[in-house]
């Protein structure tokens, strides 16, 4: 029996990003193998200690995986399928960032720090990567 080798494309902190990336793979018809997925999904916090979820696809299929990935875009969209642009530069690589701006907002965030949550009141806002500008 031949044995397959399959060499490694990108590593994730979390299972569920590695996932969405593996089911685009797979839509293309290239096989993927997931690694320490189990690991770090019974306890997050172990996925620096591992070097995270690994992704690995057949030696033949590298170069094409990569290509496949590469063309995703890590920047926010608009509904329409197009990149937000800076209202200030015109520049198109934009994150969603969270912020405390306000009382209420610190507020939540503390109490949610104390108590072990996630912040129940965060303003979501987008921000340039070229001028720093943030906007709604």
């Amino acid at each position: 029996m031949k044995r397959e080798k399959f060499q490694l494309l990108r590593r994730f902190q979390y299972s569920s990003e590695a996932m969405i990336y593996s089911g685009k793979l797979e839509s293309q018809g290239i096989e993927v193998f997931l690694r320490d997925s189990n690991t770090i999904d019974s306890n997050p916090l172990y996925s620096n200690a591992v070097g995270g979820v690994k992704l690995f696809v057949k030696t033949e299929n590298y170069e094409k995986a990569n290509a496949i990935l590469s063309e995703i875009s890590n920047y926010s969209f608009e509904d329409n399928n197009e990149l937000i642009k800076c209202p200030k530069c015109g520049e198109e690589q934009i994150n969603m960032v969270t912020s405390i701006k306000n009382w209420r907002s610190l507020l939540s965030f503390a109490f949610s720090v104390l108590v072990i949550l996630i912040p129940f009141h965060s303003k979501y806002l987008y921000k340039c990567k070229n001028c720093k500008t943030e906007f709604n």
